[in-house]
């Protein structure tokens, strides 16, 4: 366990340490005046960064894979159709509303819309887009179909939002729909497709076992959309306070407040698997000790990971925007795609889907095919980010082309690819993204557009993280399958030009 602990320590070094550099060596620049303080309180927010990376890694590994699995296969061999479904919407509404990122968005738009109102919709389009995909696992539904007709419905909403003038809501609703599946919510939701799928088997269960990320992330959408269409009025927005205060007291209300928001969020988790543990799963003792270390690890990792990001990363990421903004365009465009293309290797849970993604796949897509396609994903939909908040347009502009081409996609690539593809983008929108770069691009929104632009430029850059790999993923797909025309065509003239020679040879 020890080793397997460093061996996380070391992945983790290696995610947090690109983007670390980068914002120390940018402290040293004109472009940016971060003090001795701010550096100081950076620097070791990093380090623990480091370690609640690596405890989560672990913890997802030994106790949140398996407990999804677990209760995924054990519910589909029972064969009760009901308690599934059941199940399905109770766990996707209750650790949603236990989820720690969604609060982080919640608490930024407190002074918009009531932060429990927020969560509890987002709940329930989860639940009920979590009940959907185990319904397509079960009657063996295509995605594609499933993704093209609500996304239909998404873009059609979207016209009834600007027709009665509540457009602000837009890209408050795609960054919801980004930032649900967080930490806890993707290795239990990710493991969960996996173990209903391998129950039912059929030819296809690995693709099967994909797409739940990517439907869960459309409900929350869907829900904050609907809140939105009846919202009447102005709707004004107060800056989150960013400043750098690591008093004791602070960090230490900071520490508590995640505490109580982790251990509801996997508490819920754990009385679900103690329940179908002692009625249907029966699982040997061994094995649940293995677990109980697990989340323990996860519980802590969580915990450091989540205090360290609301403590350290939040004001400094304000700190940048504000700060890039009196720079060139170009450099603040620029920045932004640098700090994309880091910044998707220090989520927690884009680790828990590479692995899972390479053992389904038995290393067809490797890791770092799959992480080089979501660092430019993420780097070019940051960059678009600060280009939108440069000169003030509508994310329709981006979003709509954008799920077009991906939805235009995944009828040319392999179903297994548009999965994981639609997947990857709810897991690269996590709470880095969400506690680092939206401050950041809060903080370059005020200085550039004033603070009455927040709702339209700001917000919105989440939902961009989770749209952009849709694209590269899936091209990733479409030259995989390109490769193998060529390599069954060139195989194929060689079949024939061996045939013509034995011919001229028996001739």
């Amino acid at each position: 366990m020890i080793q397997s602990l460093f061996k996380k320590f070391k992945e983790a070094l290696t995610s947090v340490l690109p983007v670390s550099l980068i914002v120390i060596a940018l402290s040293f620049t004109p472009l940016i005046d971060l003090s001795g303080k701010e550096l100081g309180v950076f620097i070791v927010s990093s380090v623990l960064l480091i370690i609640g990376i690596g405890m989560f890694n672990l913890g997802a590994d030994i106790a949140m894979t398996p407990m999804g699995e677990q209760i995924g296969s054990g519910l589909t061999r029972s064969g009760n159709m009901k308690l599934l479904v059941t199940v399905s919407f109770l766990m996707g509404l209750l650790i949603t509303v236990a989820e720690p990122d969604l609060s982080v968005l919640a608490s930024q738009v407190s002074k918009v819309m009531n932060g429990t109102t927020l969560i509890l919709a987002v709940g329930v389009g989860v639940g009920l887009f979590l009940l959907l995909s185990v319904l397509k696992i079960v009657f063996k539904k295509p995605l594609s179909s499933m993704l093209l007709f609500f996304y239909m419905i998404l873009f059609a909403l979207s016209a009834l939002l600007l027709l009665r003038g509540n457009g602000a809501f837009l890209a408050l609703s795609f960054d919801s729909g980004g930032v649900t599946t967080g930490p806890i919510t993707v290795p239990f939701i990710m493991a969960l497709g996996v173990g209903i799928s391998s129950a039912l088997g059929g030819n296809n269960s690995g693709e099967n076992s994909f797409g739940l990320i990517a439907m869960c992330s459309i409900g929350p959408i869907l829900a904050v959309m609907l809140l939105g269409a009846f919202v009447t009025g102005d709707i004004g927005y107060t800056v989150p306070d960013y400043t750098t205060d690591i008093s004791l007291l602070s960090v230490l209300e900071t520490l508590l407040h995640t505490l109580k928001e982790v251990s509801i969020a996997l508490g819920l988790i754990v009385a679900f698997f103690i329940v179908l543990q002692i009625f249907c799963l029966k699982l040997p003792l061994k094995k649940l000790l293995r677990i109980a270390v697990g989340i323990l690890y996860t519980f802590v990792g969580l915990v450091v990971f989540l205090t360290v990001v609301t403590v350290g990363f939040m004001p400094i990421g304000y700190k940048i925007g504000t700060e890039l903004a009196s720079s060139p365009s170009w450099i603040l465009i620029g920045f932004g795609f640098l700090l994309g293309m880091v910044v998707v290797l220090a989520e927690p849970a884009v680790h828990v889907l590479n692995k899972q993604v390479e053992n389904i796949t038995d290393g067809t897509v490797s890791r770092k095919s799959m992480m080089l396609a979501l660092s430019i994903g993420v780097g070019i939909s940051i960059g678009l980010s600060m280009l939108r908040i440069v000169f003030d347009f509508s994310i329709l502009y981006y979003v709509i082309p954008g799920y077009l081409i991906s939805l235009g996609l995944s009828f040319f690539v392999p179903g297994l690819y548009t999965a994981i593809a639609f997947d990857s983008g709810g897991v690269a929108s996590g709470p880095l993204t969400s506690g680092f770069i939206l401050p950041l691009s809060i903080g370059a929104c005020c200085a550039i557009q004033g603070v009455s632009a927040v709702m339209n430029c700001a917000f919105g850059i989440v939902a961009m993280v989770a749209m952009t790999p849709l694209i590269t993923i899936q091209l990733l797909g479409f030259k995989a399958v390109l490769s193998k025309r060529v390599s069954e065509r060139i195989a194929r003239k060689r079949i024939l030009a061996a045939d013509d020679e034995q011919i001229i040879r028996f001739m």
